[in-house]
């Protein structure tokens, strides 16, 4: 068993039919060494009674009120006790119960400060119909510059890189996640792994891509993100976008 301790971090409200599949699929992981810090946005709909029905030992449950997913997440990190961080977000599973002992292996080399992987977008409705498949790639600061960006569900982070270089920007409404690995990758040229398989499945439908008006909103802040972290500019913009849609058609054939 690894000595290297890793927290799960889940942001939920209001998601009675999804938590509990997220919650299993943490549960199911054969890593013993593992911690599951689940921050309840104040539910109203039976989630918070389903999530107490569910869980274990291993589990850390704060339900209140929250500024916003940034606000929670930084509150999961607050209260983790992890050595490593990791983010699954209420609609999401682990693909396998062997991805946490995977990665946590690969965290036993104290030089890695990054762990990510690939990741699935499936269908809502039919969980084995794959949308969307991210590979992520192997990183590199070119590839940032011109938009790479891992799957943030499937980023595990050193705690310590965290601690040097900031948690979530509450500033931002949908693209925190964007920012902080620009900071990580950028900024803090944190040493990363890339693990070559799919670590996540997360269902279409997220926060950023529920409507026109929340994808224009999200590139805004992305376009900032890039700016701010003096990773890039419009071209970087462009180039993160188009490759979303080859992955779309590729996943279609």
């Amino acid at each position: 068993m690894s000595n290297i301790k890793i927290s799960i971090i889940t942001v939920v409200r209001n998601r009675i039919k999804v938590i509990g599949q997220a919650i299993s699929s943490v549960q199911s992981q054969d890593c013993q060494n593992i911690e599951h810090v689940i921050i309840d946005g104040a539910s109203t709909d039976g989630t918070l009674e389903l999530i107490q029905k569910l869980v274990g030992e291993k589990t850390v449950l704060i339900s209140e009120p929250d500024g916003g997913i940034y606000d929670a997440l930084n509150k999961g990190i607050v209260n983790s006790t992890g050595d490593v961080i990791g983010v699954l977000h209420s609609d999401d599973y682990f693909s396998d119960g062997l991805v946490i002992s995977q990665v946590a292996k690969l965290f036993e080399d104290p030089s890695i400060d990054i762990v990510y992987g690939d990741l699935d977008y499936v269908s809502s409705i039919d969980s084995d119909k794959i949308i969307r498949h991210w590979l992520a790639g192997e990183f590199s600061q070119k590839k940032l510059s011109w938009g790479w960006m891992p799957p943030h569900p499937t980023v595990f982070i050193r705690r310590s890189i965290i601690e040097a270089y900031g948690a979530y920007d509450t500033g931002y409404r949908i693209s925190g996640d964007y920012d902080s690995l620009l900071r990580y990758f950028g900024r803090g040229k944190a040493r990363a792994i890339y693990l070559k398989r799919v670590l996540v499945k997360m269902r279409v439908g997220g926060e950023s891509n529920r409507s026109l008006r929340q994808i224009m909103r999200k590139m805004v802040e992305d376009y900032r993100a890039l700016r701010q972290n003096r990773v890039g500019g419009f071209g970087a913009l462009i180039w993160k976008n188009i490759s979303k849609v080859g992955q779309i058609l590729k996943s279609a054939k």
